[in-house]
């Protein structure tokens, strides 16, 4: 992966947190991109026979359909990939915050969940999601490997743990800024991780111009 698409990977996942951490608040402590709290969730309404299992569920549902939607986009739009994507989940978190400016609760949980799953197919490849920016526990598991790469020596091992050890941290910036942002400006959070989105797109198109430049 080049160095612009990395810094690409690490302000997505920055997105992703504040989005996340900002929807997590305004809707009664649900996940739009952490799908294994949400899955967790699920398990424990069921168990409690709450009707909150529901909402848990439809967000689940969502998910997966954003990941569909953006990898027909992805597909149709090949060439321009990431920018297409990137476009689709913005447009996705406008409608998102449009719903949370009219009081939608619903309509903020199912644009934003479908803006998280889309943006997961920014890095593909061979047809498939290559990197996963909205949940962290594949980085995790590279930095326990880099930390094995210490004790047993392996300069990829201990690579790929700083890389993945990044994108963890901009998951996490980014959920601290978005729960900051939401508990004192909570009317412009909603708008606020859109425009982040479509800065990406503006950034992303700027990568695959000049690649599309580049003799093959």
């Amino acid at each position: 992966m080049s160095r612009a698409d990395r810094s690409l990977a690490y302000s997505i996942a920055g997105a992703a947190g504040f989005v996340d951490a900002s929807g997590f608040l305004a809707a009664d402590r649900y996940f739009v991109s952490f799908m294994s709290g949400n899955t967790t969730r699920l398990g424990v309404e069921l168990a409690r026979g709450s009707s909150a299992a529901a909402m848990a569920g439809m967000l689940l549902a969502g998910f997966v359909v954003g990941v569909a939607l953006g990898a027909l986009v992805a597909d149709r739009l090949e060439p321009w990939r990431k920018t297409s994507v990137l476009i689709a989940a913005t447009m996705l978190l406008l409608a998102a915050a449009t719903a949370q400016a009219f009081g939608l609760t619903l309509g903020l949980l199912l644009g934003a969940v479908l803006a998280m799953g889309a943006i997961n197919n920014v890095f593909r490849k061979s047809g498939e999601v290559a990197l996963g920016v909205t949940y962290m526990t594949g980085a995790l598991v590279r930095v326990g490997e880099g930390l094995a790469g210490l004790i047993k020596p392996s300069a990829q091992r201990r690579r790929g743990a700083f890389e993945s050890l990044l994108l963890w941290a901009s998951l996490s910036g980014g959920g601290c800024v978005g729960a900051l942002v939401y508990l004192n400006f909570q009317p412009a959070a909603g708008w606020l991780g859109a425009l982040w989105v479509l800065a990406l797109a503006l950034f992303a198109c700027r990568i695959e111009a000049r690649e599309s430049a580049q003799p093959n």
